[in-house]
């Protein structure tokens, strides 16, 4: 598994534990970190963590805004009523679009699958799939056009 995808399993868990109990983002990380089974796969790399680290509070920061995202873009449900896991994956990469250029739409679409298949349910991979087609489109992370450019 890759590093960056290791951070962002680390940066999963940190956001739904911050989710789930109400946790800041520095007590969530502060949480996390202690866990060995999650510091023996990502340390030795500085980067990495930082790179978590980021994501949580990009997230944590924006969410309200990232929240407002992902509800335009789907149409059956409300960021409150989807499952803690595949929410923090949409928010995560609704961060990632917004925030991180030099990481492609596609490689977002991915590395979002790939953690919805890992801690998802059975139909987490395709919810998330066409709802961050639509966001990535919307957003021009994903060919077409910006909607704010028509």
């Amino acid at each position: 598994m890759g590093s960056r995808r290791l951070a962002r399993c680390f940066a999963l868990q940190a956001l739904c534990a911050a989710d789930s109990r109400k946790l800041s983002s520095r007590q969530a990380m502060e949480q996390l970190s202690s866990l060995p089974q999650l510091t023996d796969e990502s340390s030795g790399n500085e980067a990495d963590q930082t790179f978590a680290e980021g994501i949580v509070e990009g997230v944590l920061i924006g969410r309200d805004a990232h929240d407002e995202l992902i509800d335009a873009c789907s149409s059956n449900w409300r960021v409150s009523r989807m499952s803690i896991v595949d929410r923090n994956i949409l928010r995560l990469a609704a961060y990632e679009f917004r925030f991180c250029e030099d990481i492609p739409g596609s490689v977002t679409v991915n590395e979002a699958i790939e953690l919805a298949k890992r801690y998802g349910s059975k139909d987490s991979r395709a919810f998330v799939n066409g709802l961050l087609d639509k966001m990535g489109r919307q957003i021009g992370k994903l060919g077409g056009r910006r909607a704010d450019h028509q």
